[in-house]
């Protein structure tokens, strides 16, 4: 009997981006987001070589992009055309092509504000360098696959497209959100993107049997609990970071800090950094807890005067 030979399975495909555009249409921007999203990006890449790039082995394989313009040597826009399609015809290759457009005007603009030199202006009119990119680009307009027009697009704006159209789909999961505590009389938390205060609760320092305790333990969560206002306040803050945590990732903040305070950071703060975890957590995200002031020694000076 003869052993069968295992079917073999299909090397997956390399993504190969080729990003072009006119200048200050933001491909420089669209290359920096690929890089942050996991791409790796090679900017002005002699385009002759392009086919020997792709050809070297590679171990990682990961998607790359190739920016190229007017300024890359050997730019001739019938000439990538027709190495492309080429390429295109290779089966280890998932080949994209982006052209990102800018009203002139616009581009007029930009040119003026940075007070940067248009390839093709050669001591001419920037609007005169603008429209003759644009006439040398056009056959690569026509025939690229995607298109962006950056015209009414901030840097913000861009991002976010780039982000929806080229993020690998486990990038959603990218954002990196910790929850810590911390206590105002030992100083504010560094770099903190959002802080809450919750010296309004009723503090349990004050409590007989409660000061050596912490906000991890049982009876201090019944009574901070019980406070009228933590039941209300909590479900705000626990709402507004479900809308807010979201829309960071979509901007691209890959890291957020949620701190809350109270004087001490041993009881109100580590309480509700745990149970706001806790409530994140149920929603889908991963916080990492950190309680920067949980081991610090209790000392009435800290918590101020009793109420």
């Amino acid at each position: 009997m003869t052993d069968s030979a295992a079917p073999s399975t299909p090397p997956e495909k390399r993504q190969l981006l080729l990003v072009t555009g006119l200048a200050g249409a933001g491909k420089s921007t669209a290359l920096d987001v690929l890089e942050d999203l996991g791409w790796e990006t090679i900017d002005n890449f002699p385009v002759r070589m392009l086919k020997r790039l792709v050809t070297m082995p590679d171990e990682a394989r990961g998607p790359l992009a190739i920016g190229f313009d007017s300024r890359t040597r050997g730019f001739v826009p019938a000439d990538i055309m027709t190495l492309v399609n080429d390429l295109g015809q290779r089966g280890d290759l998932a080949l994209t092509s982006l052209f990102l457009d800018c009203a002139g005007g616009e581009l007029e603009r930009r040119f003026n504000e940075t007070r940067r030199r248009h390839p093709m202006a050669d001591g001419r009119p920037v609007q005169e360098g603008i429209a003759a990119e644009r006439e040398l680009l056009e056959p690569l307009r026509r025939w690229a696959e995607v298109m962006i027009d950056t015209s009414a697009m901030t840097s913000n704006d861009l991002q976010g497209r780039i982000r929806e159209l080229f993020a690998p789909a486990k990038a959603e999961a990218a954002l990196t959100l910790t929850i810590s505590s911390f206590g105002f009389a030992r100083g504010m938390p560094p770099l903190a993107d959002l802080v809450f205060d919750m010296r309004f609760l009723d503090n349990p320092h004050w409590v007989p049997g409660l000061k050596e305790q912490t906000g991890q333990d049982v009876p201090v969560g019944e009574h901070i609990e019980k406070d009228p206002a933590f039941a209300e306040a909590f479900t705000r803050i626990r709402d507004l970071l479900l809308l807010l945590l979201p829309r960071y990732g979509a901007q691209g903040k890959p890291y957020v800090h949620v701190a809350f305070g109270c004087t001490g950071g041993r009881h109100r703060s580590v309480f509700t950094a745990e149970s706001m975890a806790d409530a994140l957590r149920a929603a889908g995200f991963s916080p990492t807890v950190r309680h920067r002031n949980l081991g610090s020694r209790t000392a009435d000076a800290i918590e101020g005067d009793r109420p």
